[in-house]
């Protein structure tokens, strides 16, 4: 039930890893998907730390190829960002439902190593990231 849902904090670091293994794994955590008791209508995700996102790696020529498009509504209003700007990954691998935008505002990500959550005592994700 969803009262009865105990939310952990993990730390994920992605340094030298592909973004697409790194954002599968986050967005599995954040729905709840390595739990035992998951349930696909109930929100019982995790809080996710990402780490060093500035050392992510894309392989190939992506990182100036790769565009994401986007349209404001407005005539005209096709928008492009390149992922050298905008690595953006995670929020595609969510459902499309107030389940998976409620999970997206349980992720965090940082440049660097240091971050804001010690109070939290976030536990490092020791799964595999391939």
């Amino acid at each position: 039930k969803p009262q009865d849902v105990e939310r952990k904090w993990y730390v994920v670091d992605a340094a030298d890893k592909p973004l697409g293994r790194v954002a599968a794994t986050v967005a599995s955590i954040l729905r709840g998907k390595h739990l035992p008791t998951f349930t696909p209508n109930v929100d019982c995700g995790d809080h996710v730390i990402v780490i060093n996102a500035d050392k992510i790696i894309l392989t190939g020529n992506k990182l100036n190829q790769k565009v994401r498009y986007y349209h404001t509504g407005w005539v005209g209003g096709i928008k492009e960002i390149h992922y050298n700007k905008l690595m953006y990954a995670v929020n595609g691998m969510l459902p499309n439902n107030t389940i998976g935008r409620k999970a997206l505002t349980r992720l965090r990500v940082y440049k660097g190593t240091e971050h804001d959550h010690q109070a939290q005592n976030p536990i490092a994700w020791t799964g595999e990231i391939k």
